[in-house]
């Protein structure tokens, strides 16, 4: 695989038992690029440890006064020399195509499942974790993989030299050889302690990014209240954390390093030394003397291969386990009894159609109704938004019966044929940066039109202010750059250009949690207007508790305390179920008295929220 041909049309599926098993599936994966990188590595490290030899043949041509052996030497040191060069481009080259395909592999490994788990990953996983995993610890693993095989042509050279040098001059070779395994293997009882540190680092990073990630977002709301400074101040000393952990660390690869350079400089005397006195009592040639001390010197630069690898493999080991964590989590998968092993049969890919309906609460969402689902608690509201769309949490996953499509279990249908057929929009959907023609341009039915969908999530003000931004004067709105996350706009104006944005997908089932909750009482009413038209013949489903929506409602469906309580008209519920009114007219002493006949008994005393309601239908 090549740069230029990246993406890869499929990244495969990874070994995610755990983190060497996942670097070993990305090595094994790209073992063409790792053995034409060895390739090279080894032409350039020959290239290398021939040079002494080809240095002590000219010293002692010198001494021997010989031109035609001096001349030899020379030409062999030229053709060395040209070796070391081809060979130390193409094995940066072919090192560094394996770092990126090897990076680009994990990012699309990553995207796949984050466009496979959706908004259920950020419940599952941090989103400070996601974000170090497809960035940093991304890097780490393709600094691995690169260095792999540059360390493999290192290590085969290290052991040729040594044994070149015991047959060579064997006086000084055994020495040579037998320091060599020292040195190579010298730092390695300091690495656990230093990755240990530098994991602490992380994790301190991770969470001062996180921290920085939420004061961003709720920075015009901190202004508001006067909580700026307070969230600040946390951030520096989520900073400060960051780098008394970052110097710590630091001292540790520092001392790493320094023991790196002092034990080959010990040994280089001590080579030096013993050598100079074998050669003044006659038993050795200066010019061997000065192939094994070239030969020792230039070991050195192998021996760094060595720190390289322990280095990565320290890094990437725990980035590649937190790797293979994310790309481990699962969609969740129906199962008929417990105890059982999950029952996945073969589903038709034609989207289904029909009822949609949940077997944990008994919710009912009729084909082609617009569906209101009322509950007291909002957490357990957006919990069974995410449930009916097929994103069950982390807790549930695997535990309870998955929600049906028409008699099908969601959870047995193909990612791409669940996501097509049910769609939310969760609380706070997220606007991407770009023009609002960008924004609306998401894969859809084609049934929908984006003018339609803007005018039923009414709009009309969001288009006019966009207008006035654009730049040149009397500019198409469509056309008009939309900031990262719609900071922008307001709060309403977001919300109903995500809704616009998920009317002109035009799925089978649409699911929105409070769709209106940012918009005045006007807009509201018109937009669940706009909604249940251009929705008709379409499943929807509001998960709401504003009078303005629920009478729109072909049908409102009330969920107490996790199980369908009661359902039927709005005003109906209102009139007859004390529960329900104490949760839309925001009066929780009215809903008190829950028993059996509370219900039945309680006055029908008109409420503001009926009285909207009514204003609304006489105009």
């Amino acid at each position: 695989m090549q740069i230029r041909d990246l993406p890869y049309p499929d990244p495969g599926d990874p070994d995610v038992r755990s983190g060497p098993r996942f670097l070993y599936w990305l090595g094994r994966n790209q073992l063409g690029g790792q053995c034409r990188s060895l390739a090279w590595g080894l032409l350039h490290q020959c290239g290398i440890a021939g040079l002494p030899l080809a240095v002590g043949l000219a010293v002692q041509a010198v001494v021997d006064r010989s031109g035609g052996r001096l001349a030899l030497s020379g030409g062999l040191i030229a053709l060395l020399g040209a070796v070391i060069a081809v060979g130390d481009t193409m094995l940066h080259r072919t090192a560094v195509t394996n770092w990126i395909t090897a990076a680009a592999r994990v990012q699309q490994l990553l995207a796949r499942k984050t466009a496979e788990l959706g908004s259920a990953l950020t419940r599952r996983v941090a989103a400070g974790e996601v974000v170090a995993v497809s960035t940093g610890d991304v890097e780490k693993i393709g600094w691995f993989v690169e260095a792999l095989s540059r360390f493999l042509a290192a290590a085969t050279v290290l052991v040729v030299i040594c044994a070149g040098l015991v047959l060579y001059l064997p006086s000084l070779g055994i020495v040579v050889a037998l320091a060599m395994p020292v040195l190579a293997l010298a730092v390695l009882p300091l690495l656990s302690t230093a990755t240990a540190r530098a994991d602490v680092q992380r994790e301190k990073a991770g969470r001062a990014t996180e921290l920085a990630a939420d004061t961003v977002a709720g920075l015009r709301v901190l202004r508001g209240i006067g909580g700026e400074e307070l969230f600040l101040s946390r951030y520096r000393g989520a900073s400060q954390e960051v780098r008394r952990a970052a110097v710590r660390s630091a001292r540790m690869w520092a001392l790493i390093s320094g023991i790196q350079v002092l034990l080959p400089g010990l040994l280089l005397i001590g080579v030096v030394c013993y050598g100079a006195r074998l050669a003044a009592e006659g038993r050795i040639e200066v010019g061997r003397l000065v192939t094994v001390y070239s030969a020792v010197t230039l070991l050195l630069f192998p021996l760094r291969h060595f720190q390289e690898i322990a280095m990565a493999y320290s890094f990437s080991r725990p980035s590649a386990k937190r790797a293979a964590r994310v790309l481990a989590l699962e969609r969740t998968a129906y199962e008929e009894t417990a105890g059982r092993e999950t029952a996945r049969t073969a589903v038709s890919t034609e989207t289904p159609d029909g009822d949609l309906y949940d077997p944990v609460t008994g919710l009912l969402a009729s084909a082609g109704e617009f569906t209101a689902v009322v509950c007291g608690d909002p957490d357990a509201a957006g919990a069974l938004a995410e449930r009916l769309g097929g994103h069950a949490t982390a807790e549930d996953a695997g535990k309870l019966p998955s929600v049906l499509l028409g008699g099908v279990a969601l959870d047995d249908l193909p990612l791409d044929t669940a996501r097509t057929a049910v769609l939310v929009q969760d609380k706070d959907p997220v606007l991407l940066s770009g023009t609002l023609s960008e924004l609306l341009d998401v894969p859809s039915s084609g049934q929908v039109p984006a003018a339609e969908a803007l005018a039923a999530a009414q709009c009309a003000d969001v288009l006019q202010a966009l207008a006035q931004a654009a730049v040149e004067p009397g500019g198409d709105p469509l056309r008009t750059r939309i900031t990262e996350r719609g900071r922008s706009l307001s709060g309403g104006q977001r919300q109903r250009l995500a809704l616009a944005r998920s009317l002109v997908t035009d799925p089978e089932v649409l699911v929105l949690d409070e769709p209106t909750s940012a918009v005045d009482s006007h807009t509201e009413a018109r937009v669940a207007r706009g909604v249940k038209e251009l929705r008709s013949g379409r499943t929807t489903v509001v998960f709401a508790s504003s009078p303005l929506l629920l009478d729109h409602a072909d049908r409102v469906i009330f969920v107490h305390e996790g199980a369908v309580a009661a359902s039927g008209p709005h005003r109906e519920l209102l009139h007859g179920d004390v529960r329900y009114r104490a949760v839309v007219t925001r009066n929780p002493d009215e809903g008190a008295d829950t028993s059996p006949g509370a219900a039945s008994t309680a006055p029908a005393a008109p409420t503001a929220p009926q009285a909207f309601a009514d204003i609304e239908e006489s105009a």
